[in-house]
């Protein structure tokens, strides 16, 4: 529940928002589930929303085979501070929010190769909500906004370099990851969504001779309420980073470049 109140709100941050309320959309198997478990559930994605200081103003609750849980959420915004994904300039800075790796730890936890260290930093970062998004929004020189989930860093990435026509070029020694998450990758905690991400959107990625299966299936790993990513000018890198400093995003990182495009490659690594 936690996980997906903050992931469900973080789209409202990422376009430099501030929510106001939510509804709920909740599916629960009520002959297999207990109360206890249902109500757990929903308490999570509740204290989510009270943290985020916005109410659950109402909702729809079906009968279903598999757990379902989310919400819908609505914000206010200054017209004239509304971030979108395809505004970015060339020359801007990219900077990430938050680590990688929560796909890699959600394969890890269901081989049961996830240790408790590992599963709290997986937690903390899931359900750390996205609040910066309005102080940055706000900064001249932030350009554009987004956040990092399904499509993977790759793919989020790439929505900016479409949407801007240019091409993107990524730091890969610069990109933070969550302790631990190469070693599990390197054993095979790799989602299925992964490869499915790479099959998508490949052809538009230019990576080094020397880019290895396993920095390929970070680049594409699924995150699940990932970290802001933000299209800045070089000057405004620093105000950017502390931002995030103020609100406790100490591994927020400078990763990259935008550049003017380069033919049939939206997306280069190096």
């Amino acid at each position: 529940g936690r996980i997906a109140a903050t992931n469900a709100i973080s789209d409202v941050y990422a376009m430099g928002g501030t929510p106001i309320m939510a509804l709920a959309l909740v599916g629960m198997p009520i002959a297999v589930l207990s109360v206890q478990t249902i109500g757990k559930i929903l308490e999570g994605g509740a204290s989510v929303c009270r943290a985020a200081g916005i109410p659950i103003a109402g909702g729809h609750t079906i009968d279903s085979v598999e757990p379902i849980y989310g919400l819908v959420v609505m914000g206010l915004m200054h017209p004239a501070r509304v971030k979108r994904n395809a505004s970015s300039r060339v020359g801007d800075r990219l900077i990430l929010g938050k680590p990688l790796g929560v796909g890699v730890m959600s394969a890890a936890l269901k081989k049961d190769k996830l240790d408790a260290a590992g599963y709290a930093q997986m937690m903390q970062v899931t359900t750390q909500l996205n609040t910066p998004g309005p102080a940055l929004a706000a900064l001249d020189g932030v350009h554009a906004m987004t956040d990092v989930t399904g499509f993977a860093l790759a793919g989020h990435v790439l929505e900016m370099a479409r949407g801007a026509s240019c091409t993107v070029q990524i730091d890969w020694s610069k990109v933070p990851f969550l302790s631990g998450v190469r070693a599990l990758a390197e054993q095979g905690c790799i989602t299925g969504a992964s490869g499915r991400n790479w099959a998508a959107y490949g052809h538009e990625v230019c990576l080094p001779t020397d880019f290895s299966a396993v920095d390929q299936a970070l680049l594409t790993d699924p995150q699940t309420s990932g970290g802001l990513l933000v299209s800045c000018a070089p000057a405004a890198v620093n105000r950017v980073l502390e931002v995030f400093a103020r609100f406790g995003f100490d591994d927020a990182a400078d990763i990259g470049e935008v550049m003017p495009p380069i033919a049939n490659v939206k997306l280069q690594v190096r």
